[in-house]
């Protein structure tokens, strides 16, 4: 999430660095390229008002689902794709479930 926060922010101050010396403005970007703010989870999908626990979660269809509990994941865990179409729905971007590195064998 850092890394994807700081890559965001790389492309906002390219944008502002790309004005020109002379005071004019740099070309707009082409249409249809518009970026859109990410909306990462911060509360709990079952109990709405708190926050969730990034130690507490239901990976669903490559994506992490956090709760703010572990009395949640049996809720989320009997329909995790209405939760996921829900969270969707109302802009949130879930993270993706971390894939493990092969480990790299060490020379001899």
């Amino acid at each position: 999430m850092k890394r994807l926060l700081g890559v965001m922010a790389g492309v906002v101050l390219v944008g502002v660095a790309a004005a020109r010396a002379d005071g004019t403005a740099a070309p707009a970007a082409p249409a249809g390229t518009e970026v859109k703010a990410v909306k990462m989870q911060t509360k709990c999908p079952v109990m709405k008002n708190n926050d969730i626990d990034k130690k507490q979660y239901v990976d669903y269809d490559g994506k992490r689902i956090y709760v703010c509990c572990g009395g949640c994941i049996a809720t989320i865990k009997k329909d995790p794709a209405k939760i996921v179409k829900e969270m969707e729905a109302e802009g949130i971007t879930l993270e993706k479930v971390p894939v493990a590195k092969p480990a790299v064998p060490k020379d001899t």
